[in-house]
This record gives C-alpha cells, structure tokens and sequence, in this order.
C-alpha cells in the first residue's frame, strides 16, 4: 500500500508569517516507512505529521535567541492509537513508545546536512528490528533531556519536534523491520 499525500498539505500544516503578511514561510515533515518481513518489503507507506508547538519553539529559540542546540535527535515508534497534536510535548507526549525492538537504545536521527531547504535521513534510514508481536500507530521524531537515549524516557526536559500518526496501524512481529525516514523541509510561500 503506498498512500501520498499533496506535499502542499504538508507544507501548509505549520506556518510562521508576519501580521501584514509579507513574509511566510511554511516548515513540515514528511515521513517515509517501510515494513520488512523474511527480507521482503510487504509495506511502504508516506505520510506527513504535526510539528509541535515545543518543537517550533525549541527550532526558533536555537536560531534567534541563542538556545543550545539538541546536538542528536532520535526517531521512536509509539504502541498506541492516540493522535499527536500542537501541544504535544516530551514530558507528556499522548502516545506509549515502543520498546519491542532489538535496538538497545532510541533510534539515532542520523540526517545529513541541509541542502535546497531541507535535511533528512534518508541516507541513513532509521531502523527497528522488531523482537514481540506488536501494533505500531505512528513515530515521533525528538531529542534532548537527561537521557535522550532511554526508550521510554519522558523525563529531563527533552523536546519532540515532530510526531506521525499511521493513516492505518500497522501489525508487526518478532523479526519484522521498520525502516522510518524523516525529512524536514522550509519553504517560501
């Protein structure tokens, strides 16, 4: 199943502008999964997401006001079916990360550098190796905190930028491979 989305429903779905409307620029996520079973792809899906409030303000503190930057993001996959919104947040992120994969920690973002406007990881795939039958809901895309690598861990002061929910859960078991890609792109209006 291959589901697109018009990339200007993404990129309309967060939006910094100015009052009188001179200067816009549009900032999303798109997200790429596929779903390995026995060495075969049995699933590839796209799909966009909601940018968090804590996100933005974490991306426009580090550039205009002199915040220190996350210096490693993580991708997580999360076991429940709730839905991320603006006010999500690292300490109460609404969805329950999964940690039924062989990974012995979160999934290290590794993009690489920025180039027309946007960053991904595409080169470097996200990758979980699933060990327990489990039904995945979405993936969250976040970093910071006490112990950014703790599957699980929502203490610290950490930050999630971006969260995707699956238009469709998607059933997995032991073995099973979930490679999640997360390109982050502005854009002029």
């Amino acid at each position: 199943m291959n589901t697109r989305i018009p990339v200007s429903a993404i990129m309309g779905a967060q939006k910094i502008s100015r009052l009188d409307g001179l200067f816009k620029i549009k900032l999303g996520t798109w997200w790429e999964f596929e779903h390995i079973r026995k060495g075969l792809l049995i699933d590839r899906w796209e799909q966009g997401n909601v940018c968090t409030a804590q996100g933005l303000n974490h991306m426009l503190d580090v550039i205009f006001h002199g915040v220190t930057a996350i210096a490693t993001w993580y991708i997580g996959i999360f076991e429940t079916d709730t839905t991320p919104a603006d006010g999500t947040t690292y300490a109460v992120p609404v969805f329950t990360e999964c940690s039924a994969y062989a990974e012995a920690a979160r999934v290290a973002y590794n993009e690489a550098a920025a180039a027309s406007k946007s960053i991904t990881n595409s080169a470097n795939k996200a990758t979980f190796t699933m060990n327990a039958t489990k039904t995945i809901y979405g993936a969250a895309l976040f970093g910071g905190g006490t112990n950014p690598t703790v599957i699980s861990n929502t203490a610290g002061g950490g930050t999630i930028f971006a969260a995707s929910k699956f238009a469709l859960s998607k059933s997995v078991v032991a073995t099973d491979v979930l490679l999640v890609t997360c390109t982050i792109t502005l854009a002029d209006v």
